[in-house]
């Protein structure tokens, strides 16, 4: 079995720093994309950053210049590193990764979400 496991949110004041943490563990053979969502209450969930095996990555507009995401494949884990942080970045930030197991194949997976709140 496949676990995401997120680590590293918490409250921050504005213009404060966080880093995330999703380390996947269990059967694994291989991981492609790895991605970080964010869903803030009342709002649609949404795809904050993502990186490729190879490394090639994508944000979204908002977080550009601000955030970073990478990822130690070694470890099987991947990292958002949060810079200036704005009172509009709070959200639970969800870990999801494609990766393939020794038994299923191909399948997405999520992690449990961890709270992000920037305010003063």
């Amino acid at each position: 079995q496949v676990q995401l496991v997120e680590s590293g949110g918490g409250l921050v004041q504005p213009g404060g720093s966080l880093r995330l943490s999703c380390a996947a563990s269990g059967s694994i053979r291989y991981i492609n994309d790895m991605r970080w969502y964010r869903q803030a209450p009342g709002k649609q969930r949404e795809l904050v950053a993502d990186i490729a095996d190879g490394g090639t990555t994508n944000y979204v507009d908002s977080v550009k210049g601000r955030f970073t995401i990478s990822r130690d494949n070694a470890k099987n884990t991947v990292y958002l590193q949060m810079n200036s942080l704005k009172p509009e970045d709070t959200a639970v930030y969800y870990c999801n990764a494609d990766l393939w197991t020794t038994t299923r194949g191909l399948r997405s997976y999520w992690g449990q979400g961890t709270q992000v709140t920037v305010s003063s």
